[in-house]
Formats: C-alpha cells, structure tokens, sequence
C-alpha cells in the first residue's frame, strides 16, 4: 500500500464513496418503492417489476446484501483516506482524515442519495435491480451466513424472519390510500370508490324510503283510482297492499300490469282489476332493518330480487329498498324513475338558508352541505329535531343544535315537513 501513488489512492477513495452512495440510495429506493404499483406492473408482464418484487420478497436478503457491501466500501475508504492523510499531514492526518471522511460520506454518500432515492424511489429501484441481482447471486454465501446469525438473533426475541410479511392492506388502509391518491384519478371515479368502501359503514335504514312515504296500490281504493294510479305511475315496481302497507299482498311489476288495460272487462272491472292484480303480483321479499349496504346488494344479486321491505326486530314494515337506492350511493343518482328519491329536497334560498324536506336524511344533508350533523341517533332531520326537543312542535319553533338553525316551517302528521336551515359561526 506504502508504494501506491497517492493519485491512485485518491482516485480509489473517488469512486469508494460513489459506491457507497450506490449501496446508500438502493436500500432507500428498494424500500420506498411503491409495491401495488409494482405488483400491477409485473401482472402485466413487466421484467422490470417482476426483478424489483424478486428482490424485495426476501428484505433480510436484500438488507444483508446492501449493509455488506456499504460497511466494506466505508471501511475501505476510511483506512485509504487515513493514508493520504499522514503522508501529507503526518501524525495530525489521522484526525483530519476522520472529520473530512465522516462529513464527505455524511453528505455525499448517505444524505444527498437517500433523499433523492426517497423522492424518486422508481429511477432508483429500476436500474439498480440490474446489478443487486447478479451481486445477491456472487456473494450469496457471505449475505446467507450473515442472514444465519442476523435472524437467529431475531428468532430470540420471538420474530420469524421467514414468516415476513406480505401484510394484506385493512379497509381503513386502502381508504387513506384512497383519499392520498385522489388527485390522480378522476374526481367522479374516486367518489365511487369511496363510497364503495363506504357501504358496509351504512345501513339499510339510513337510505330507505320510511313507511309513511312508501307509494303503493291499496286494493281497498276504487277500481278508477286504480287504474289512473297504473296509467301514471313513474314506478317500475310498486308494493300491493290492502288498506295499510302493514297487509301487504305483493309487488307488482308495472310493465305486466299495463296488461291489465287491455284485458279488463269494463261490465265487471272491479272484480276482475283486483283478482288480476292479486294473480300478478309477486311474494313481497322481507330484510332486516340493521342490514350493511353491501351485504343486502349481495343478498339482491343471490335472490333475483330488485326491491325489498324493510322490517323491524317486531316484523313490522318500516320501509322500502330498491337495488336502485343502493347503486346510488355509490355512483350517485342517475334517475329520477325509482320508489323514491333518497336524497334531500334542499333548496337554496336567496339570503343563505336552505328550504329543506323533514323526510331528509341527516346522511344525504351531510353530503349536500358539507355539514357534520349525528348520524348515530335519528336518521331524518324530522326525527333530530323531535329528538331535541323532546315534544311534538309547533309550526314556527325555531331549534339550535350546535352552530346549526333550524326553523320549523310545516308540521303533517306529528311530522316537521319543511325547515329552513343555516348555520351560524361558532
């Protein structure tokens, strides 16, 4: 070593420390990679991707394998430099040679390559892959041996290095990866994946239509009133029923029954309208009120049905669902020709307030006015406001809950029909 020149020597501390930049910056960049997008790559036949997973499936490999070779360049470039540092400064080298060393490897062999390794993790990882493979298959011995005593230590503080880990992302994960990735997917698609992973959270009682606004045919009317109400009808389906929704008979397609306007015998249409209907109809299909959203779209799609009545813990009906009601939850409403609407009639008003249905749900006024009313207790903005005031209201009462006003304009039926709502500064 003594009869090297100290060019050579220079120049080999040079390309040391570019080395341990390499082996710095591979460790940064292999790690903070992005591995969903990898996988999406390499199931696309990507050699790249498929070399890079290769790579990352064994980390404690991988790790060994950059730690070996970093420790060795270091190492070797510290005794180099403590070299030329005593032939040119003699004794007082040997310090000098440790600060500059520390402080040129600090900068450009471990800070400046890993923060660019972090921030552009791919144009590192990429080409990088092409020279760990080969070094992974020379010195595998020496990364083995080295991984033998590494994981046994592990093993002792009850750690399986061979059980490591392709964790599965929970929903709670691919939702804020969801909302971190949001700027690159169109706004109108993101929505729906969120809404989406947003449907086991909401229940059927949340978006059905409540009994007292269900739109059926009472086989109790009279046989004209019948037939207007079939001629009119915007509804694919409607729930039969005799005098209250509680008897109900069946559900009635509306495409077959405007068979019925044909068919009807005007001398004995009364009898004839009701036996047709009853004969037309099909068996009402019951759920339970506490349904996820997404386990009753699956329960739909097994038994063929498109529209459901919702029933309490007594079996009394509390409402209607339609597959309609929950497909606009997750792509938003795409129709006007369903049961009912499921969102709320919120109109704006000129000084800042909103004229809004009693019928709303707190939900779908959350959505619409970026509002953050309970959801937990009543689902209707009629129901929050009985609830605050523990009483039936009058007409004209006005309520404060939180930083937000309601003004009750019409009661029907021990129900508020319309408020107007606004919010205050809090």
């Amino acid at each position: 070593m003594s009869e090297i020149p100290n060019e050579w020597l220079f120049g080999s501390l040079i390309f040391l420390i570019a080395l341990s930049a390499f082996f710095s910056s591979s460790e940064t960049g292999l790690m903070a990679i992005n591995r969903i997008r990898l996988q999406h790559e390499a199931e696309s036949g990507s050699p790249q991707a498929k070399r890079i997973l290769a790579l990352l499936d064994r980390p404690d490999r991988l790790i060994g394998l950059i730690l070996i070779g970093n420790n060795f360049v270091n190492i070797l470039a510290s005794a180099i430099a403590t070299i030329l540092a005593v032939r040119l400064f003699g004794d007082a080298g040997v310090a000098i040679a440790t600060g500059v060393l520390t402080l040129v490897i600090l900068i450009f062999a471990e800070v400046t390559p890993k923060t660019f390794a972090a921030l552009h993790p791919e144009r590192v990882a990429r080409p990088v892959s092409f020279i760990l493979g080969p070094l992974m298959w020379l010195f595998y011995p020496l990364v083995w041996m080295t991984n033998l005593l590494s994981n046994g230590l592990l093993r002792l503080f009850g750690i399986d290095p061979e059980n490591s880990a392709h964790h599965r992302l929970t929903k709670e994960e691919l939702r804020t990866l969801m909302l971190q990735s949001g700027h690159r997917i169109p706004a109108r698609r993101h929505s729906m994946l969120l809404s989406v992973l947003d449907l086991e959270k909401v229940q059927v009682d949340e978006i059905m239509v409540p009994r007292g606004e269900i739109t059926g045919l009472d086989l109790d009317d009279d046989p004209e009133d019948l037939l207007d109400q079939l001629r009119t009808s915007q509804h694919t389906r409607l729930p039969v029923f005799r005098g209250d929704i509680e008897h109900i008979v069946g559900i009635l397609h509306l495409r077959t029954a405007l068979k019925l306007l044909d068919t009807v015998d005007p001398t004995t249409r009364e009898e004839q309208l009701i036996e047709r209907i009853t004969l037309l109809v099909d068996e009402p299909y019951f759920i339970p009120l506490s349904t996820p959203l997404h386990t009753q779209l699956f329960n739909f799609q097994k038994s063929k049905e498109r529209m459901a009545m919702v029933v309490d813990e007594y079996g009394e009906i509390q409402g209607l669902l339609t597959i309609d009601d929950i497909l606009e939850e997750i792509v938003g409403e795409f129709t006007t020709d369903h049961i009912q609407e499921t969102s709320p009639d919120v109109h704006p008003q000129d000084d800042g307030t909103w004229i809004v249905d009693g019928s709303a749900t707190l939900r779908d006024l959350n959505k619409t006015l970026e509002w953050t009313l309970l959801t937990d207790g009543p689902r209707t903005l009629s129901g929050l406001i009985i609830e605050q005031l523990e009483f039936i209201p009058d007409q004209s009462l006005c309520v404060a809950i939180g930083t937000y006003r309601m003004e009750i304009l019409a009661m029907q039926d021990n129900r508020v029909r319309s408020v107007r709502v606004w919010q205050v500064d809090g």
